[in-house]
């Protein structure tokens, strides 16, 4: 048995910041915070220098600059890695770089055995160089596959079978697949068990994405929100809601297409970055202009804000069907009393009895709606009462980090 390290340096890529840009990102944030004290873990955080969604460190606090493309946050090594605009494939480039910058590091200072964290499947072609290369080097890979990217509308179809190969070669070329969900390591072993090493079967683990479960710092009078209120023709309890990337799989167009069926005289109120393309697309389909509950507020970045008016929804939709733990759904138990979830695995393993879910038949979202419009209040409250619970006990991003670094201190695992 080899002696057990001082100090586990861990080397995460695959996020673009620290930072709520994105479920990685606000991910990678949580666990240098929850970490930056514990005196047996050392993380490397590759972050982007340029383009959407890069890392700007001066908007953070108690940053130690180090260099140009070295900082030093919540006692995390930080190196940012510019790429060039090269459209979608860029992300691809993004990975490849920074894990050569990880491995010019370890070998440069002598790290033994060094764990390289990589976070989704984007870089298969190349997966067997860096496995031969890190191990060569004495460490280990470890990846998170996130959902199923292959699956997204967004993506042609030659770029869905290139992320489906990447993801099969890049699970073969990994010492450990930590997964956020169960139903995707149960994916994993159906697709991928003999197929590893040697036909080996991948090496799994379970591990969720966390919530922060306090409430908003701000009140029902804050002028922020009364104004936020005022500009998008709101009110307290007096809107469904739904927070999320503005793409098909994300199920807007059932959404809004059964909510124009209702007779609700509450709002549909979509925070979203919307995309022009598919809005027309709705819009022709559904001509859902002509139905002033139908909201399109734009996208709320200031995160006590946006907590608050998850708190403030009488009902939050639920409408992703691609993915694992998904934040956003996460958020909305810890927040918002009654939520409509779509019925996929995913949403039925995080949420349980919690929430009320409905399909994409026509008709079924639109009959659910109209009964939550007449529930009594107390039993939507015993619903968010039953779903804080549940947050409370499962995904805290203390439970999160803790197991995390019970996976990262475990060489032997």
């Amino acid at each position: 048995m080899q002696q057990r390290k001082e100090i586990q340096h861990v080397f995460c890529v695959g996020a673009k910041s620290l930072g709520a840009y994105g479920g990685y990102e606000t991910f990678v944030y949580k666990l240098t915070e929850y970490h930056q004290n514990k005196k047996n873990i050392k993380y490397h955080v590759a972050c982007k220098a340029n383009g959407s969604g890069y890392m700007d460190e001066n908007q953070l606090e108690s940053v130690k600059k180090i260099n140009d493309h070295e900082f030093e946050f919540h006692n995390a090594h930080c190196f940012k890695i510019r790429v060039p605009q090269i459209g979608a494939v860029q992300a691809i480039y993004y990975d490849a770089v920074a894990l050569k910058a990880c491995c010019e590091y370890i070998e440069k200072y002598h790290i033994s055995q060094p764990i390289v964290y990589i976070m989704a499947c984007r870089i298969g072609p190349i997966a067997r160089y860096f496995y031969k290369k890190i191990h060569k080097l004495g460490g280990k890979i470890y990846l998170n596959p996130d959902g199923h990217e292959w699956m997204r509308a967004k993506w042609p179809a030659p770029v869905r079978k290139y992320w489906k190969i990447s993801e099969k070669m890049m699970v073969k070329y990994s010492d450990l697949v930590i997964c956020d969900s169960i139903n995707i390591e149960k994916y994993i072993h159906k697709c991928y068990d003999g197929k590893g090493i040697h036909g080996r079967n991948p090496r799994t683990t379970f591990i969720a994405y966390g919530a922060d479960l306090t409430l908003s710092k701000l009140t029902d009078d804050d002028e922020k929100l009364v104004n936020w209120y005022k500009d998008k023709g709101l009110k307290k309890k007096g809107y469904y809601l739904v927070v999320g990337r503005f793409v098909p799989e994300n199920s807007y167009e059932v959404m809004i297409r059964e909510f124009m069926k209702t007779k609700s005289k509450k709002d549909f109120a979509i925070i979203t970055n919307v995309n022009d393309k598919f809005l027309n697309q709705l819009e022709k389909k559904l001509h859902f202009k002509s139905d002033n509950r139908i909201k399109f507020v734009g996208t709320v970045y200031d995160q006590e804000l946006l907590k608050k008016i998850r708190e403030n929804a009488y009902a939050y939709f639920h409408g992703h069907t691609v993915g694992g733990t998904n934040p956003s759904l996460i958020e909305a138990l810890g927040s918002t009393d009654m939520n409509l979830l779509v019925d996929v695995g995913f949403n039925k393993e995080v949420a349980k009895d919690c929430a009320l879910y409905w399909n994409k038949k026509t008709g079924n979202l639109a009959k659910l709606i109209n009964k939550v419009d007449h529930m009594q209040l107390e039993e939507i409250k015993k619903f968010g009462e039953k779903a804080k619970k549940r947050v409370a006990k499962e995904y805290t991003w203390e439970k999160i980090c803790n197991e995390y670094e019970k996976v990262f201190t475990d060489w032997e695992n």
